[in-house]
């Protein structure tokens, strides 16, 4: 029986990258319609700061689910 296991650090590279590009994107929505920086940069923190959190146990949920998952086939070494 294979084990899986998705490392911390992983999902926090991932939750990171991922928290960059909905900042740059929440960022530019935000400022279109308030045309305002100081007013941006508020929500955008306190947005992201939020869901950043929530994504982040969100994928440790996910990772102890074996739904959608399938081992890797062993290769054979001495072929």
């Amino acid at each position: 029986m294979h084990e899986y296991y998705e490392h911390h650090k992983r999902s926090l590279a991932k939750t990171i990258t991922y928290r960059i590009l909905i900042l740059i994107s929440d960022g530019a929505i935000v400022f279109f319609i308030t045309h305002r920086y100081d007013t941006t940069i508020k929500v955008i923190l306190i947005s992201n700061i939020a869901s950043t959190l929530l994504y982040f146990f969100h994928e440790r949920v996910w990772n102890k689910s074996r739904w959608g998952k399938a081992p890797q086939p062993q290769k054979n070494i001495l072929a």
